[in-house]
């Protein structure tokens, strides 16, 4: 598969090839829009369906994902020597006669219409139109469906870049927010001990306890109160998804994951410092935003191969 090292790829796209041929014109066009996997769907006329095997096998080695329409036609040369159209007269009588009667048996007063009766099947002759595609032409439309692929993920990886480009500065974002949390927090450090004290003397309750116990205690609520781990793994998750994208490649299906975790630790930031003043309500402004930011990267990343 042809692709430049570090290429992502959307998967909407459209791309269209016309080839001449010494019996007419060969017309491949491929539009292709998002979709969990490869889904490969075939319009053409039947006489264009003994190339769909093969077609088939080389669009699979060229695209991954994405719900692709793929269109086959061709349209012959007429012959110099070949006649005018005639229609068939006695068939053309047989359908006047039916009319006349169907006329006279309900006593209608209509006249037949010319325009209609010679789109009827069978009035014009077009069997030396409909002969079938020769099997030989199975090279040149394999090789005007693999010029037509590669402009359509060159097509892609066009659009892909503009929504990596995109999706970095969502990125960029998440980094500033969390770094600017991490400051909060420090200033924020003071409110996290009141509330342990707070939590301590409401479980005590004048109650004594063995030193042991009472530094469990306090590393739990320690632990319930401060946010230091989840921007630890924030910081980590970002780096990740920053690394992804500029590696490119076939990173839909794995962003899918880490945005989960990422939003995972949003959430938890933001479940634990409510109530802790100013500072929590700065802190919670910017995890929402973060909130925003992931879900802006999850939208784009389901168009992304």
């Amino acid at each position: 598969m042809s692709s430049s090292a570090n290429a992502i790829r959307s998967m909407t796209g459209y791309a269209m090839v016309r080839r001449q041929t010494p019996s007419g014109e060969l017309t491949v066009s491929l539009r292709s829009v998002n979709h969990r996997g490869l889904d490969l769907h075939f319009h053409h006329i039947g006489e264009m369906a003994i190339f769909e095997n093969a077609c088939r096998a080389l669009l699979k080695q060229q695209i991954r994902r994405g719900h692709v329409e793929v269109r086959l036609s061709f349209a012959k040369e007429e012959d110099a020597g070949t006649p005018a159209p005639t229609y068939n007269r006695e068939l053309l009588r047989q359908y006047l006669a039916a009319f006349q009667q169907a006329s006279t048996d309900f006593g209608l007063d209509e006249k037949p219409d010319l325009n209609a009766l010679f789109r009827l099947n069978g009035i014009f002759d077009r069997s030396e139109k409909s002969s079938a595609v020769d099997a030989s032409l199975e090279p040149l439309v394999i090789e005007a469906l693999l010029a037509c692929t590669l402009s359509l993920n060159e097509y892609r990886e066009r659009e892909g870049n503009e929504l990596r480009a995109a999706l970095v500065k969502e990125v960029d974002a998440i980094a500033d927010q969390a770094s600017r949390i991490a400051e909060i927090r420090k200033e924020a450090l003071p409110y996290f001990h009141q509330r342990l004290q707070e939590r301590l003397a409401e479980l005590l309750n004048g109650i004594i306890v063995d030193d042991a116990r009472l530094a469990v205690e306090a590393a739990l609520i320690s632990d319930r109160s401060d946010v230091g781990e989840e921007l630890t793994r924030l910081a980590i998750h970002t780096e990740e998804l920053r690394r992804m994208l500029a590696e490119g490649g076939e990173v839909g299906k794995r962003l899918d994951f880490l945005l989960q975790e990422m939003n995972r630790e949003t959430n938890t930031i933001l479940s634990k410092t409510s109530g802790i003043g100013d500072a929590g309500l700065t802190i919670t402004n910017l995890a929402l935003a973060t909130k925003a930011n992931i879900e802006k990267i999850r939208e784009q990343s389901l168009n992304l191969e």
